[in-house]
């Protein structure tokens, strides 16, 4: 039988490394996050062939005292934290005193630091668990860390390891990502000697607009509130810029980039109603809350968070994005447009909009001698429009954001004119999220009907699935779920929602139970509502090729205006396109 002893410190440390340090880019995370809790103002970090053969990380912080820098390569030692109290509110990126000592364990290391108050710098090294005696060494300021031949000791660890520019590609994201999260601070990038990245210190908007773009920058919304302890704040890319993966998602909590399934469930559900479901939003965003509000000792690796107090914490991320988002034509036209009262029921009701008539007059004059329409009513295609004289006050900017509609283009686009020049409107979309809040907003108002079933739907449930029926039953009643036990390993599906009759039961009552359980009541519920409504919202919007009068196309406008995230369709396409005066003059060369 096998007898049980002591692991050498070597090995210990060899497999706190595996759970550390899983390839260079977190060796660099570890590294760089040290700097920036030694206050560092310039960082910089040289890699070669992606880091496997050297990462190098330089900073002008507060360096380290001769006689601790054995200590800072031994494990479980760290100047972070000292009582159970400190690490309850811990406020800086390291804390666990196991990085350096884990890197160490798996390549050729030497640190040289120089303190503030050091006549020079000191050097010490490490190799395969063997500290070397710490002398004098040339360093202006602060602390050189140099990693050679990582996994030089572990080859099975080294043979998980991609190409050089595979590996480069993670230590870039990373970079970019602690570069995001302290803009005070200068980041520089090297690899095989030749510069990748230099960002220089400022604020997060300007190191947001240097790591992400300008086409970023441009198609996101600024996003900045708070409530009580929580604020958040940063840019929420418009469903438009949606990419293909989750590439361009950086969420921060007090300065830390985390992957949290708490705060990744807000941010989805915010884009739900306006983001297809293959597609994947961009963000920069960062939480703030007071440090003994959040667990960053969930796991070695420090991406993982826990908060003491989940559920406001996921209402207000999900309600400040939602309300970011929501912001329709009158955020997109620019803060200085202002559009007229009027709700969407109006336009319903409506028929006729009011509208200046010697505008169109004017517009028909322009396309054809006579007033005439260019497209007689009865042609199919082209554009066809109509109305009555005045667009002097128009092109004086008191328009509403979407203007006035010109015309019809092949039955599926309005043409309108603002006060910046011509709007593109995708007429079945824009309708279609007016419908879709529509509906939100008149079941928002009355309670949710029950449908019994005539047989109950019985299938066998998981310790936990049987848990939360059972305490959470009274709620679900509230929605139109009765879901009970009928032993004690199976539930019956007895009633459901009536809007939901046709759902498969059993499917819906699991997924219902599993959001109950981790998001509430309420985020369960309205997650499968709206998969409803916006099923029929597509289908009651008004179908592409049917003809509009120019009144119908200005009710149109006016309930875009008028509708929470109007610049989007509910599945993401965007339901409407500006072409400024300036964009037309560049397209005819005017002026050249």
């Amino acid at each position: 039988m096998p007898v049980i002893r002591l692991l050498p410190d070597l090995l210990i440390s060899q497999i706190a490394a595996g759970e550390v340090v899983e390839r260079p880019a977190s060796a660099l995370k570890e590294l760089v996050e040290n700097s920036l809790d030694a206050g560092a103002g310039d960082l910089r970090v040289d890699l070669e062939e992606g880091g496997v053969r050297l990462i190098r990380v330089a900073d002008d912080g507060g360096g380290i005292a001769p006689d601790e820098l054995p200590l800072a390569l031994t494990r479980h030692a760290t100047s972070k934290i000292a009582s159970l109290d400190d690490l309850e509110r811990v406020a800086s990126l390291g804390f666990r005193g196991e990085a350096l000592a884990s890197i160490a364990a798996v390549s050729r290391l030497t640190l040289t630091s120089r303190a503030r108050a050091s006549a020079h710098a000191w050097k010490t090294g490490a190799l395969d668990g063997r500290l070397a005696a710490p002398e004098p060494a040339a360093l202006a300021a602060g602390t050189v860390v140099e990693v050679r031949d990582l996994f030089f000791n572990t080859p099975a660890r080294r043979k998980f390891l991609r190409t050089p520019a595979t590996e480069y590609g993670h230590c870039d994201d990373v970079f970019c990502r602690l570069a995001l999260a302290h803009p005070q601070t200068a980041f520089t990038l090297m690899h095989n000697g030749k510069a990748a990245r230099r960002f220089a210190p400022g604020d997060w908007q300007a190191r947001a607009l240097a790591v992400m773009g300008e086409e970023f920058a441009a198609a996101a919304r600024t996003v900045d509130e708070a409530a009580g302890p929580l604020r958040l704040f940063g840019l929420a890319g418009l469903p438009a810029y949606s990419r293909a993966g989750r590439d361009a998602q950086y969420l921060f909590v007090n300065g830390r980039f985390v992957r949290d399934k708490l705060l990744a469930h807000a941010v989805r559900e915010a884009y739900r109603d306006v983001l297809h479901h293959e597609r994947h939003p961009a963000f920069v965003l960062f939480l703030e809350l007071p440090p003994e509000g959040v667990d960053v000792n969930v796991h070695p690796a420090k991406t993982e968070v826990r908060f003491r107090d989940a559920r406001p914490v996921h209402q207000f991320v999900l309600h400040v994005l939602e309300r970011a988002l929501g912001r329709g034509a009158e955020a997109s036209a620019g803060p200085d447009v202002r559009y007229g009262g009027g709700t969407p029921a109006a336009h319903v009701q409506g028929g006729f909009v009011a509208e200046p008539r010697a505008y169109y007059a004017v517009v028909a004059d322009a396309f054809s001698p006579g007033g005439r329409s260019p497209a007689a009513p009865g042609d199919a295609g082209g554009l066809h429009g109509g109305g009555s004289p005045g667009a002097a006050g128009l092109l004086q900017g008191d328009a509403p954001p979407l203007g006035y509609a010109l015309a019809q283009l092949s039955g599926i686009y309005i043409l309108a004119q603002n006060a910046q020049g011509l709007v593109v409107v995708d007429m079945h979309a824009a309708h279609e999220r007016i419908v879709y809040e529509r509906l939100k907003a008149g079941m928002e108002q009355r309670n949710l009907g029950s449908q019994p079933l005539l047989i109950p739907v019985v299938f066998q449930a998981t310790a936990l699935e049987m848990a939360t029926a059972e305490e959470a039953g009274a709620a679900l009643a509230g929605i139109g779920f009765e879901i009970a036990p009928v032993s004690p390993t199976h539930l019956a599906v007895r009633a459901l929602p009536a809007l939901l009759k046709d759902a498969d039961a059993e499917t819906l009552a699991r997924e219902v139970l599993k959001d109950v359980r981790e998001f509430g009541i309420s985020a369960a519920m309205t997650a499968r509502r709206n998969e409803l409504l916006a099923t029929l919202a597509c289908h009651g919007a008004v179908r592409a090729h049917r003809r509009l009068t120019v009144p119908e196309m200005n009710a149109l406008l006016r309930d875009m205006e008028a509708t929470e995230r109007a610049d989007q369709c509910n599945h993401g396409r965007p339901t409407w396109f500006p072409l400024t005066l300036a964009d037309l003059d560049r397209m005819f060369m005017r002026g050249k």
